[in-house]
């Protein structure tokens, strides 16, 4: 039997990442769950910031940010970002993070995130309590510990962390399957069971 629950924001498991905005020398991070990508070609996400906070002016008047995808090893300062206001703290120096030029946008991206996605603001939606910024991605850099020798990116090993109904979940790092194994030829079955050796 379910239960019928009110109407809210119950989706889960959301990505949960650190989002640096600003420039090199006057940055912030802000921690977000409501993002996601929302086209591949050309790719787009998004990140949606409620309007009292100190990252969403920056955002809406540069046009750009990074998303830095988050780990188990990066979740306590993640929080931390979370409920510390960049009005009142710089966050790379109190948390001890590293800041890495990007390519294409002026914010800097976190040295100690596995993966940062370079964004460009495209269309900007007024929501309820946030406001939605969508974004394409202009630049994806990859830790390379992260990529195999057949340029395969290992996500599992990332200990990457997700936000389940108020709180910081790792995420297990055992694949359960693949796109398309639902599906799968035998013969590409006997391939991937190769490879996999």
């Amino acid at each position: 039997m379910k239960i019928n629950s009110k109407p809210g924001p119950l989706m889960a498991p959301l990505p949960t990442v650190m989002v640096s905005c600003g420039d090199m020398k006057d940055s912030n991070i802000i921690t977000i769950a409501w993002t996601g990508i929302i086209n591949s070609g050309p790719p787009m996400t998004y990140v949606s910031v409620q309007r009292t906070r100190h990252s969403y002016e920056i955002i809406r008047n540069s046009g750009e940010f990074v998303i830095n995808v988050t780990t188990e090893e990066l979740v306590k300062a993640m929080d931390y970002c979370g409920v510390k206001s960049g009005r009142d703290v710089d966050k790379f120096k109190e948390l001890k993070l590293h800041k890495e030029k990007a390519d294409e946008v002026a914010c800097p991206l976190i040295a100690e995130s596995p993966v940062n996605l370079e964004c460009k603001v495209r269309d900007i939606k007024e929501m309820g309590t946030h406001v939605m910024f969508m974004a394409e991605i202009v630049a994806v850099h990859i830790d390379d510990k992260f990529v195999d020798d057949k340029g395969a990116y290992d996500f599992g090993n990332m200990k990457l962390v997700a936000f389940n109904h108020g709180k910081y979940y790792r995420i297990d790092s055992k694949p359960l399957g693949f796109f398309g194994y639902s599906i799968m030829k035998p013969k590409t079955a006997k391939r991937k069971r190769r490879e996999k050796c």
